[in-house]
C-alpha cells in the first residue's frame, strides 16, 4: 500500500498488517543475548529517517520507577518533589505528567495532596495492577490516566507469565479494554521491548491496541520500555536492540501517533540518556525519567538530563526553570538523605569544578575556557577550582566566593587577610609533603576557623 507522507512530502509505502506469530517455543534471540556471554551488537545496514515530532515533552516516574531502588519517600517528601517539579517546568509544561504508586496510604495521600496543589503540569498519573479492582480505584480519585504492565518479549510471556503470544494478546487487549469502560486512558506499558519479537509480536499487538482505540475514541498510549538498557543509537543495528528501529516501527507499521509514543529507559549499559534523546529524535514525543536517574538497578534516564538536551535540541528552555535542578539536587542531599555522586553531570558536588592546574589558571583567566555553559545563570552553581599548591592567592580567594556564595560587595579580595591565612595553610600542607589536591571539606573547615579566629563571618 502506498500513501502520501505529508511531513516527507514523499509516497511511502505502508504495511498495515503484520500477522501475530504465534510460536510453539519462546525467540530468545540466543544470537544477541547468550546469558553467559556479553550481550552482541548486530547489523543489519538498514537505516530509517530521523523524524523529530512538532512537539516534545518529558514524562517523570520518580514516584514509581524511583521508588522501587530505594526507601519509599515520605508523603511530605513526594509532595516538594512534585513542586520542584511543577516549578522547573515551566509555563509550557515540559515536564507533562507524573505517575504515582496508589497501593499504600502515603502513596494515596501524596497523590491526593498533589491533586490539590491544582496544576496542569506535570498531570498526576498512575501505575497499577492489570485489575478491575484497580481501575476502579484510580477512577475514584478522579485520574485520567494509568500505566498498565504488558510484558512483550517471549521472555516475559514464556517464562513469566506461561502464557502463548496469542493468550498474553487477548489477556492484554481485555484489560486494556476494562480499563476504557471505566473512563480512564491506558497508557500501555511494553516491558522488555528490546528483546521482543517486534515485527511477530509487538506491531501486531500494538496495532491492535490502535484498532481499539480509533474505534472507541480513546487515545492509547504506548511506553516502549527498555527495561534492561540493551537499547542501543547505532545507525544499521538490528532490531530488537535498534532504538531508532522501534520508534520508526512504532510509527510506521503499528501507526502509532509520535505524541501516543514514550521512551522509557534504563542504565544497565551507560545508553539511557544517550537512548531517551535518539527516540525524540525518531518520532516519540514522551520520554520517560526520574529525578537523579534514581531507578530499578542502574537506574532510569536521569530528568535533569533530558531538560537540558531538550534545550540543546531546541535552542531555548521553553521557560523552564534550569536554576530548579539544583534545587532539587540539594533537597536530595540535604533533607532526604541522598548521596549524589560528586561527578555526576549537573548535580554532582564537583561537576562544574576543575582540579587540573592548568585548568585552573584558564577558568581564572575566563571561566568559558574550561565551563561547559554558564552554570551560575542557568543552574545558581558557579564554576570552582580545586586548591593545590599551584593555585595561589586568586584561586584561594576564587574557590572562597564561589564555595560560600560571596558576591559583589561580599566577595573577598585576594588581599584579604582571610584569604591570606587560608594559602599559608595551604602551602604548609605541601610543604609537609603533600601531593594530592586539598579537599573542598578540608578547605571549609580551615576558612571557618581562620574566620572564626578574626571574628568575621563568610555571609
Amino acid at each position: 500500500m502506498l500513501e502520501f507522507n505529508e511531513k516527507t512530502n514523499l509516497l511511502e509505502r505502508t504495511e498495515l498488517v503484520y500477522p501475530l506469530q504465534d510460536v510453539s517455543e519462546p525467540n530468545l534471540y540466543r544470537n544477541l543475548f547468550s546469558y553467559e556471554e556479553i550481550p552482541k551488537i548486530a547489523f543489519n545496514h538498514r537505516h530509517v529517517p530521523i523524524n523529530m515530532p512538532k512537539e516534545i515533552w518529558i514524562t517523570d516516574t520518580t514516584f514509581r520507577d524511583g521508588q522501587q531502588s530505594r526507601q519509599p519517600y515520605t508523603t511530605e517528601q513526594i509532595v516538594h518533589l512534585f513542586d520542584l517539579l511543577h516549578k522547573l517546568s515551566g509555563p509550557k509544561g515540559i515536564i507533562r505528567q507524573s505517575e504515582f504508586f496508589l497501593y499504600s496510604k502515603k502513596d494515596r495521600d501524596a497523590v491526593y495532596k498533589c491533586l490539590e496543589r491544582g496544576y496542569e503540569f506535570p498531570e498526576v498519573t498512575s501505575w497499577i495492577r492489570a485489575s478491575k479492582k484497580d481501575f476502579e480505584m484510580v477512577k475514584e480519585i478522579g485520574l485520567k490516566e494509568t500505566g498498565i504492565l504488558v510484558s512483550c518479549s517471549d521472555y516475559h510471556i514464556f517464562y513469566k507469565m506461561h502464557m502463548t503470544r496469542k493468550q498474553a494478546i487477548d489477556h492484554y487487549l481485555a484489560i486494556v479494554k476494562e480499563c476504557m469502560e471505566t473512563g480512564v486512558r491506558p497508557r500501555c506499558h511494553l516491558e522488555d521491548i528490546t528483546r521482543a519479537d517486534f515485527y511477530g509480536f509487538v506491531v501486531p499487538f500494538v496495532y491492535e491496541l490502535m484498532k481499539l482505540s480509533e474505534e472507541t475514541g480513546i487515545p492509547v498510549k504506548i511506553r516502549a520500555c527498555d527495561t534492561m538498557g540493551y537499547g542501543v543509537t547505532f545507525p544499521g543495528a538490528t532490531l530488537p536492540r535498534s532504538v531508532p528501529g522501534i520508534i520508526y516501527g512504532l510509527l510506521h507499521h503499528a501507526r502509532v501517533p509520535s505524541e501516543l509514543i514514550e521512551w522509557h529507559g534504563h542504565n544497565d549499559f551507560y545508553r539511557a540518556v544517550n537512548n531517551a534523546s535518539t527516540a525524540w529524535l525518531y518520532g516519540a514525543s514522551g520520554v520517560n525519567c526520574s529525578l537523579l536517574g534514581i531507578g530499578e538497578r542502574t537506574g532510569n534516564c536521569p530528568l535533569e538530563a533530558m531538560v537540558i538536551e531538550y534545550a540543546q535540541f531546541r535552542g531555548t528552555t521553553d521557560g523552564m526553570d534550569t536554576t530548579v535542578i539544583t534545587e532539587i539536587a540539594e533537597y536530595f542531599e540535604k533533607e532526604i538523605g541522598y548521596h549524589i555522586p560528586p561527578m555526576t553531570p549537573f548535580v554532582g558536588k564537583n561537576f562544574n569544578v576543575t582540579r587540573a592546574g592548568i585548568h585552573a589558571d584558564g577558568l581564572l583567566k575566563n571561566e568559558e575556557i574550561y565551563n561547559i555553559f554558564d552554570t551560575e545563570k542557568l543552574l545558581n552553581r558557579p564554576c570552582r577550582v580545586a586548591i593545590s599548591n599551584t593555585s595561589g592567592l586568586a584561586g584561594v580567594a576564587h574557590w572562597i566566593n564561589a564555595y560560600f556564595g560571596l558576591r559583589g560587595d561580599k566577595a573577598l579580595d585576594k588581599r584579604d587577610e582571610i584569604v591570606v591565612k587560608v594559602k599559608e595553610w595551604v602551602d604548609a600542607q605541601y610543604d609537609e609533603g603533600r601531593v594530592t589536591v586539598i579537599t573542598d571539606e578540608e578547605l571549609e573547615e580551615v576558612t571557618l576557623k581562620v574566620a572564626k579566629d578574626l571574628n568575621r563571618t563568610l555571609e
